[in-house]
């Protein structure tokens, strides 16, 4: 193989040992997954955001934002659940840009992925510590989710990840809501495949155990646009798409039919402020269709503390270093005219 074995890491028991989950933490989590599951069952109405940078670069900064998130969770809190977006591992379509914190626990240095497990669930842990906010976060190597199982209340498989078996039996066995996002071809027969996958009860292989899963009836799809055959970004979240998509969602008869708009990625062409129109939009289309309103529980959106994104040596306190998102201001603004709509 041309591979060269650096290390061997300690396995996710290990670290939990050493960075500890203490009782006030398990209680916010299990607190936040009835709130999540609630919604998606259709028990509570209110929505839920997935919020927060494109990627968690610095700490600093990441703390900074979610104690601004948790004041504004507190004015909204009858209408929104907010879920602070923590995205520790980057899937990269091209080059050997910027991996995440995972990789690179410091984006100017080279990786170190003992650091960058350590500087993960450290991140993670503050949050709940410091704000009573449990997490989200992508499943981006399946091997690794264990690391953060005790402390994720969210959980993303990716449109490059959807198709892989691996990524659909692991969320199988997850007890937490996980949203699927549609493949980059923007096929919805198959994320409703994965949905399904994840459904259903498996047995596999996962870190040297045979393991049995019990299927995740919380297992939801995520629009996030996609590309045509030009390479062109298409959307997939107007009237007529979300009509389309509760359809084939009875015809498939799956548990808790539920969908979460990304409103960043394909749906605005890259273009960040693209988010607030499509928040607005959507917001309106569940008002005239209570089937949409039925099937839309929230939105994911990428936010920072500046607005646009700059270069992974760029000095900006608070701005992106992968895709743009919004800044603070219209944040703010977004959650309270969201909340408002509902």
């Amino acid at each position: 193989m041309n591979l060269e074995f650096i290390r061997k890491l300690p396995i996710p028991a290990e670290i939990k040992k050493l960075y500890t989950q203490t009782s006030n933490m398990a209680e916010v989590k299990s607190k936040i997954d009835i709130e999540l599951c609630k919604i998606f069952s259709g028990e509570s109405d209110r929505l839920v955001l997935i919020i927060g940078p494109c990627s968690a670069d610095y700490e600093n900064s990441i703390l900074e934002y979610v104690s601004r998130l948790k004041k504004l969770q507190e004015k909204v809190k009858d209408k929104l659940l907010l879920i602070p977006r923590i995205y520790t591992g980057k899937p990269r379509t091209h080059s050997n840009s910027y991996k995440g914190m995972l990789h690179q626990p410091n984006p100017t240095q080279k990786p170190d992925m003992l650091k960058g497990i350590i500087a993960i669930r450290k991140l993670h842990m503050k949050i709940a510590k410091k704000f009573n906010m449990a997490t989200a976060d992508e499943i981006l190597y399946p091997e690794n989710y264990r690391y953060l199982s005790d402390l994720l209340s969210y959980a993303t498989i990716g449109t490059r990840s959807i198709e892989n078996q691996e990524h659909r039996l692991i969320a199988s066995g997850l007890t937490i809501p996980v949203g699927m996002k549609n493949p980059i071809s923007g096929n919805l027969s198959v994320m409703l495949d994965a949905i399904s996958a994840a459904q259903c009860q498996h047995t596999f292989i996962y870190r040297g155990w045979e393991v049995q899963s019990h299927g995740n009836s919380f297992a939801h799809g995520i629009l996030r646009g996609y590309l045509d055959k030009h390479g062109h970004y298409i959307p997939n979240y107007h009237y007529e798409d979300l009509e389309f998509l509760c359809k084939i969602y009875e015809q498939r008869n799956l548990k808790n039919p539920a969908v979460i708009i990304d409103t960043n990625h394909a749906n605005s062409g890259k273009l960040y402020n693209e988010q607030i129109r499509i928040c607005k939009e959507i917001l309106y289309n569940r008002k005239l269709n209570k089937r949409i309103h039925k099937l839309v529980k929230g939105f994911m959106i990428e936010s920072y503390l500046e607005s646009g994104n700059q270069s992974v040596d760029g000095n900006v306190f608070g701005k992106s270093i992968t895709d743009p998102c919004i800044g603070w201001e219209d944040t703010e603004e977004l959650i309270f005219d969201i909340a408002n709509f509902c």
